[in-house]
């Protein structure tokens, strides 16, 4: 099983291609959303290319092998424009090897706000811009980084799980952190 992660896209077409470019030759079998998927919010300018509908309409062919979550600045107005759920404030997804991650989008759970979780568990959540990839305790935080608005002298950055190795990667194919979960 392959996962790509992507999160705070934040209604940029450009980014959106970009990370469906990289999705698309990831070979990985799903899409993880982490929130904040059209909307750019009141906190952050107008993204490049900001074009909610154009970016719903080309997530929308990948519906069905997309798993999203609901950030701070979606919303039911935005939900209407997806042919896939996104209003769900987190979800799990099981590993092959029975490890589970808690998928969120960080403004409710996050590193510092775990819900329950069991050893070797990973939460994986975006929310704050910043890539993570670490062990904490007994369990991993994943943080993929934003594709719009990275943050911290970060590049933009995407997230990878393959045989139990999670990565954050930039555009250019540079891995900028990882961590084993296995």
């Amino acid at each position: 099983m392959k996962v790509f992660f992507a999160s705070d896209i934040h209604g940029s077409l450009p980014a959106t291609e970009k990370m469906l470019s990289a999705f698309n030759q990831s070979g990985a079998d799903t899409l993880v959303l982490l929130g904040d998927i059209l909307n750019h919010g009141p906190r952050n300018p107008i993204p490049e290319g900001y074009n909610p509908p154009a970016v719903a309409e080309l997530l929308n062919s990948y519906a069905d092998r997309i798993v999203a979550v609901r950030g701070n600045c979606d919303s039911e107005v935005d939900q209407m424009l997806l042919s896939f759920p996104m209003m769900m404030d987190y979800a799990w997804l099981l590993l092959e090897s029975g490890q589970r991650l808690f998928l969120t989008h960080g403004h409710l759970y996050n590193a510092s706000k775990r819900p329950a979780l069991r050893i070797g568990d990973t939460i994986v959540h975006g929310h704050s811009h910043i890539p993570v990839a670490e062990k904490d305790g007994e369990q991993f935080i994943f943080n993929p980084g934003s594709i719009t608005f990275p943050r911290d002298n970060f590049a933009a950055s995407y997230g990878l799980l393959s045989n139990g190795l999670l990565q954050v990667v930039n555009f250019d194919g540079d891995v900028l952190l990882q961590t084993s979960i296995m």
